[in-house]
């Protein structure tokens, strides 16, 4: 390699365009699949069959002005606000809980509505936690090993907006956080012994929470056997099988799916891929698997070849909301996991984490040009 010759990925100003052909490719599939999985209930409710597609594309037009601004910025505006994103996305939290403008729908308060748009404060704590491990692992390394010092700090930080988000009750958005805490603590340096301790404490915690609800444990028994209770608590993954079975290798063509007919519940939101798979068959579900295997290639080489550990940290963090997104998801919707409320990164319809996803690809893409040879 020549010293001082910097990776110049697909074009001459170092940007990597095949993580941003990818993160295209898949939100204008998504905005495709949005208008065919949300055309029937938008004509209801609204009026207008187009009514959630020309919302998704609004959404999609400001999450790319963001990714293109953040793929630009210079990076110390975000690391040196470290404190004030996590503050901030507490206080979201907080507000979502116990203020007015929290708006509750099925018995859970996750969102805030502010005027005429609704705001999701779970996507803002992801990326303020990211932030938050990367300036902590980045400056802890030589403690990093130890207990008091380099593990309590990022479980603490991690287990106050996890708290918060058990007060909505948003159990779903916790294990992610929990999740991306302990992919990034290993990147960073913890100890294993530390969190093999810190999971079996987790899923301890995690059981106490499903059996001292009903709710959660009626969903638990639902997803080992939907068909049991087809109709009622297991109504919706059978719903998603159902989709995903008939659709075959090829499927039954766009607009073609049966389900989105008012059988399977969030068809354009969280179920989104089960109206892939039913319109597109099996090769649509693998060109979004590609596209996601693409993401998550680029992002171990813009994570690997970055020279200072904050950076790495950072963009390892940012790949990690979008790849845990996708598993989570497709997990619920084929039936591997119980259902957790998790949309498809720039697939499934919504503004928050369709914003939220741009600006972590933004991120990533501002990396790209730091690669080293």
């Amino acid at each position: 390699m020549i010293p001082g010759r910097r990776e110049t990925q697909g074009a001459g100003n170092g940007f990597d365009y095949i993580l941003l052909g990818a993160v295209i490719m898949l939100s204008s599939l998504g905005l495709v699949m949005v208008m065919s999985a949300s055309g029937i209930m938008a004509e209801k409710v609204f009026g207008d069959k187009y009514a959630l597609f020309w919302k998704q594309g609004l959404f999609m037009a400001l999450g790319f002005g963001i990714l293109l601004t953040t793929m630009r910025a210079n990076m110390e505006f975000f690391y040196r606000r470290t404190y004030f994103w996590i503050l901030l996305a507490a206080a979201l939290l907080l507000l979502t809980v116990f203020s007015p403008l929290g708006n509750k729908a099925g018995g859970a308060s996750r969102w805030l509505r502010l005027g005429p748009v609704s705001v999701q404060p779970l996507e803002a704590a992801k990326i303020a936690l990211v932030f938050y491990l990367a300036y902590f692992f980045a400056n802890k390394q030589e403690k990093v090993r130890t207990f008091s010092v380099g593990f309590l700090p990022p479980i603490m930080m991690t287990g106050m907006l996890c708290m918060l988000l058990l007060l909505q009750p948003d159990f779903g958005g916790a294990v992610f956080l929990a999740a991306l805490l302990f992919l990034m603590c290993l990147v960073g340096g913890t100890r294993i012994i530390f969190l093999g301790s810190a999971v079996m404490l987790a899923v301890v915690s995690g059981i106490l929470l499903v059996v001292n609800s009903p709710y959660r444990f009626r969903r638990i028994f639902s997803f080992l056997d939907p068909f049991k209770d087809a109709q009622n608590t297991g109504y919706q993954l059978v719903q998603s099988l159902y989709g995903l079975g008939s659709g075959g290798w090829f499927g039954l063509g766009l607009g073609e799916g049966r389900q989105k007919l008012f059988f399977l519940p969030e068809a354009h939101n969280d179920f989104i891929m089960s109206v892939v798979g039913e319109e597109l068959g099996f090769i649509g579900i693998s060109l979004v698997v590609i596209l996601l295997g693409v993401v998550l290639w680029r992002v171990m080489v813009i994570s690997v070849r970055q020279e200072g550990m904050r950076d790495r940290i950072t963009a390892f963090g940012m790949g990690a909301i979008l790849i845990i997104g996708g598993l989570l998801n497709m997990g619920v919707v084929f039936g591997a996991i119980p259902p957790k409320g998790v949309p498809m990164p720039f697939l499934s319809y919504g503004g928050s984490h369709l914003v939220a996803g741009f600006f972590c690809a933004g991120v990533l893409l501002n990396l790209s040009r730091k690669v080293r040879t």
